[in-house]
């Protein structure tokens, strides 16, 4: 089973990949990067990033039907995947699920005019199921 760094490499084999990291939704900070981040700051994409996957992990509005809480209970979050666009990049954000409290996601960014969305979107399900994070 893949690391965070293994992880972030595989990530970065995906067409149009400009840069991915491993973050700490509740902290802010980046547990791994590669590549470049948006403003050329590591650190503070993983914080503002974070911010976002904070904000749907806690919305309620956001919660799968029937559930009755915002905040994930145990080990699955609330979301599985944000997806944001701009006019020239994808940010793509999954969450991975742990056997503790899950509050970390992997983040790819995406070049729109060389990247594969969909693709991306079932690759970055596949490394979140299997990374191991310790």
């Amino acid at each position: 089973m893949p690391g965070i760094d293994e992880s972030l490499l595989e990530a970065m084999r995906l067409p149009g990949a400009r840069g991915a990291s491993v973050v700490d939704w509740i902290s802010g900070l980046p547990l791994g990067a590669v590549g470049d981040a948006p403003g050329g700051d590591i650190e503070a994409t993983a914080a503002e990033t974070a911010e976002l996957a904070r904000l749907a992990a806690e919305s309620g509005a956001l919660a799968p039907a029937g559930r009755d809480e915002a905040a994930p209970s145990g080990k699955e979050p609330p979301v599985q995947d944000l997806i944001l666009t701009n006019t020239d990049s994808y940010h793509v954000l999954r969450f991975v699920s742990t056997p503790f409290d899950s509050t970390v996601f992997l983040h790819l960014w995406l070049d729109r005019r060389d990247g594969n969305l969909a693709l991306a979107r079932i690759r970055l399900a596949e490394m979140a199921d299997r990374l191991v994070l310790g």
